[in-house]
């Protein structure tokens, strides 16, 4: 493709983006398609010919579309919030435009300071002190690897330059509640900790760790010979967004050496809200966070903020150091091969420094504020209705919910009332007015309501509502 071929194609694309956003809400939210459908339509050997790129553009219409669940469409409220701004949507296209990768400094320069920038912008944003160091990274599943691998070396005093963790004499424990994300548990596994040296620390009612619990635990691992290494708490959990207590967590960390790492990957954002952060107060106490600007700030994915108050512990773990990539400034500048896994890097920087400087901290602000107060409508809408529930406190903009008929009340009826559930759920979503996600809470299901789509505004969860109440009473 030649630079005018470019042009061309690229305002088509440019104009074709734009339509789609702008008339996405007319959309089914949820995709319709049946499993392999998409795959069928499409050749099983590629093209022998150049094909023109308007092809593309036809079958993006015709095979791709349909089978998109629409994140961005403002009644999406399954998962999580993953809002792909405009502005933040062009930053991405620079990263791919030009092309550049940062494997050290030398390779890109701007590539490593603007990542500074808006790394240390986003620390001053939520309000942390400038102890903190910040690196981005793909998601916060890698970022809770890369915690808990330095928790390992520290533990270990670096095992990673002797025999590893086979020659430990003793066996490592990480602590995590039952609450936190699937990818805690997956990243302490690949760190190599085990299934059985994992945790699993009882909770609280409003589904927050116990700290009496934790202290309790960590006291019987090292009286069982045990050696108590980190302690993973979150700020904002998956299920019901539920806030750990880090103060609590921290004091019982310092005390016995453990690394303190905090989740906080969709709640994190609303820390740029002075008024939020009191529900991770202690977050000073802890060794890494990390926090993802792709899910309700708006950046789009992927851009992760993983954070660490002692950088030069996750250089020794993580750096390498091949005479390829060496230069005559290394000792001047920040290598950020050296603050992760992989060795190369976009250019990602981009997407969140264009999404700040089109927004700037109030618009964000004001955006989050406004899902919060949705989603406190939403609560008061639910409480006020006979034969439903709000199973969690609404703390920020997710609600746990629950249609409970009389007809299906009492343990006898439990698994009806599961089946009652998730049939409503299905029966929102398949009917295309919104998208919504069911969860476990406590062995039981019910359904999670998250607010936060960027074109999400008060009629828009109001039309939620009534699809709710329509499909679940007349079930």
């Amino acid at each position: 493709m030649t630079p005018e071929e470019f042009r061309k194609y690229g305002h088509q694309l440019i104009d074709w983006i734009a339509d789609y956003r702008a008339n996405i809400a007319n959309r089914p939210v949820m995709a319709r398609t049946a499993p392999g459908e998409i795959r069928a339509q499409l050749p099983a050997s590629p093209p022998e010919s150049p094909e023109l790129f308007d092809a593309i553009f036809k079958d993006m219409d015709r095979i791709v579309m349909p089978g998109l669940s629409h994140w961005q469409h403002p009644r999406f409220f399954g998962y999580f919030p993953s809002n792909g701004s405009l502005s933040s949507v062009l930053g991405d296209y620079l990263s791919t435009g030009l092309g550049v990768l940062g494997l050290s400094w030398q390779s890109s320069p701007a590539l490593t300071e603007v990542e500074e920038v808006v790394t240390d912008w986003m620390r001053q944003m939520v309000g942390l002190s400038d102890a903190w160091s910040g690196v981005i990274a793909d998601t916060a599943s890698t970022s809770t690897l890369i915690a808990l691998i330095c928790a390992r070396e520290r533990a270990t005093n670096f095992s990673l330059t002797r025999g590893g963790m086979q020659n430990e004499e003793l066996p490592l424990t990480v602590y995590v509640s039952a609450h936190s994300h699937s990818s805690v548990e997956k990243a302490a596994l690949l760190a190599g900790f085990g299934r059985h040296n994992v945790r699993l620390v009882s909770h609280d009612a409003e589904f927050g760790i116990r700290p009496d619990a934790l202290a309790a635990m960590v006291q019987r691992d090292i009286a069982a010979g045990m050696k108590p290494c980190a302690v993973v708490a979150t700020t904002g959990t998956t299920t019901t967004t539920a806030f750990d207590p880090v103060a609590e967590i921290s004091e019982i960390a310092r005390a016995n050496n453990l690394w303190l790492h905090v989740d906080a990957a969709m709640a994190g954002s609303a820390m740029i809200l002075p008024e939020c952060r009191e529900l991770w107060r202690g977050i000073e106490g802890a060794d890494s966070l990390v926090l993802n600007p792709h899910k309700w700030l708006g950046a789009a994915f992927d851009c992760s903020i993983y954070f660490v108050h002692d950088p030069q512990h996750l250089v020794g773990v993580m750096s390498t150091n091949p005479s390829y990539l060496r230069s005559a400034v290394d000792e001047q500048v920040k290598n950020l091969r050296d603050w992760g896994i992989p060795l190369g890097r976009r250019f990602r920087a981009l997407k969140l420094w264009c999404l700040i400087r089109e927004q700037g901290v109030s618009g964000l602000q004001a955006r989050l504020r406004r899902d919060m107060k949705n989603a406190q409508w939403l609560a008061a809408e639910i409480n006020a209705a006979k034969n439903w529930r709000v199973l969690a406190p609404v703390k920020l903009q997710t609600l746990c919910v629950r249609h409970e008929p009389p007809s299906l009340t009492g343990a006898a009826n439990a698994d009806a009332l599961d089946k009652h559930t998730q049939a409503w759920c299905d029966r929102v979503n398949r009917s295309g007015v919104a998208y919504l996600t069911p969860a476990m809470l406590e062995g039981r299901w019910m359904v999670r309501v998250s607010i936060g789509g960027e074109t999400t505004e008060r009629e828009n969860v109001a039309e939620l509502w009534k699809a709710m109440r329509a499909e679940a009473e007349r079930g």
